[in-house]
């Protein structure tokens, strides 16, 4: 009915991208459960961010993103309050072991809060298992990997809350994983669960962030309601991933800061302003560059050089001394220059918390690897999102998200099935 309030939980939680699209469309959340205790330090801050900006308090936010209050000072700015905002986020990895007791969890927040139901459930088993890189690399196809049946659980947990809706989001390669079976088998118990079922590929490029990335998006209404898959319309517009970078501060290999605020070096671009990825208050953090050893600069040079005249550098174009490795017959495109003159950047994994070969910052000026903030923005994260964690972990929370754009545009059309 219009008005009325929904309340989601929020499956495989990450660092939050699912849900900060969600809220942004007005959706609540009761829980959110993540077995990763930098990612779930991460949705604190911003659910602490959420909090205060609802009550009119962002400058306290705001405080702790200047660096101007540390994070113990931060979180205990209002012990009740943040108190429990902190209960809602679940750390803990799900297994046999682990499900009642996060069941048991859900219940109590729902019953705080006066809930007899839960409207929605989101989220996505990890895809490492499911994706074709990593299946490419690993001998036996990841058949061995744990983390393929990790859907067994979100069908438990939905079987459990029964919601009028539920979003299951994961990789292109979830579709022919086992040559096709684990998907069919996905639809089938999703069926038996009882709930009418639809998936599509949709790419974050359609949802205005200027990146290609596709993901299966399935969704499940309850047999017999009123609800249908959304029809979304692809959002057109004419700028390039050079909007996204031409603002920050350049950097050499090494430069940079991670938490100590910098300036801008221009006003934002439309299309930051548009997005609201780059507001008023906000200032450059997680912008430090990586060191790069003189060899990955040597190539690096190379790869801009080739696409500063068109071309993409293979790995088998390199002078002999700089072929170091071994594979010389498949990933020849591992050095991979972003290219800002396009109107979305190739899609950003969190393979770039090992190196940063696959996103080479265009400018060769700076001649390095893209860092955190740049990374955000390719995946639509706000300027005011902090990453909590070491550069490592801050990558990888990054590379795994669901863009938030592309979450919002999600949540906003189902917002409307509901109304």
């Amino acid at each position: 009915m219009p008005g009325t309030e929904l309340f989601a939980v929020d499956l495989f939680a990450g660092a939050g991208g699912l849900m900060e699209g969600f809220r942004r469309a007005g959706i609540n959340f009761i829980a959110h459960v993540e077995k990763d205790k930098y990612c779930c330090q991460t949705l604190q801050t911003r659910l602490i961010y959420h909090f205060l900006r609802e009550n009119g308090e962002e400058d306290l936010y705001y405080k702790y993103l200047y660096g101007e209050i540390t994070r113990e000072e931060f979180v205990n700015l209002y012990p009740d309050e943040f108190g429990q905002i902190s209960k809602t986020i679940i750390n803990i990895e799900i297994n046999d072991k682990t499900l009642p007791y996060i069941v048991d969890r859900i219940n109590c927040l729902m019953r705080e809060k006066g809930l007899k139901n839960i409207d929605l459930l989101i989220g996505g088993p990890p895809c490492q298992a499911y994706s074709l890189v990593g299946r490419a690399r690993d001998p036996y196809n990841m058949e061995n990997d744990p983390r393929n049946y990790l859907y067994r659980y979100y069908i438990r947990i939905l079987k459990k809350f029964k919601p009028e809706v539920f979003v299951f989001e994961n990789v292109p390669g979830i579709l022919s994983a086992g040559d096709g079976k684990l998907f069919s088998t996905v639809q089938r118990y999703f069926k038996k669960a009882g709930y009418e079922i639809e998936y599509r590929i949709l790419n974050s490029a359609d949802f205005l962030v200027l990146q290609n990335r596709k993901r299966v998006i399935l969704m499940g209404w309850k047999k017999g309601s009123n609800f249908k898959y959304p029809e979304f319309k692809k959002i057109e517009h004419n700028y390039k991933v050079k909007d996204l970078l031409l603002d920050l501060p350049p950097l050499k290999p090494g430069e940079g800061e991670d938490r100590k605020p910098l300036n801008y070096i221009a006003p934002p671009s439309d299309y930051l302003s548009k997005t609201g990825i780059r507001q008023d208050r906000d200032v450059v953090i997680h912008h430090r560059a990586r060191n790069h050893r003189a060899l990955d600069l040597e190539i690096y040079r190379i790869a801009i050089e080739y696409y500063l005249n068109g071309k993409k550098l293979k790995y088998t174009d390199l002078p002999e001394h700089l072929q170091t490795h071994r594979n010389k017959d498949s990933f020849l495109d591992r050095f991979k220059v972003v290219d800002w003159e396009a109107p979305c950047s190739h899609t950003v994994v969190s393979h770039i918390s090992k190196d940063g070969h696959y996103y080479i910052h265009p400018d060769i000026k700076q001649l390095r690897s893209i860092t955190v903030r740049e990374a955000a923005r390719i995946q639509s994260f706000p300027d005011n999102y902090i990453f909590e964690g070491s550069r490592t972990q801050q990558f990888i929370q990054v590379g795994n998200a669901v863009p938030p754009l592309m979450a919002y545009g999600i949540a906003a059309e189902i917002k409307k099935m509901f109304s």
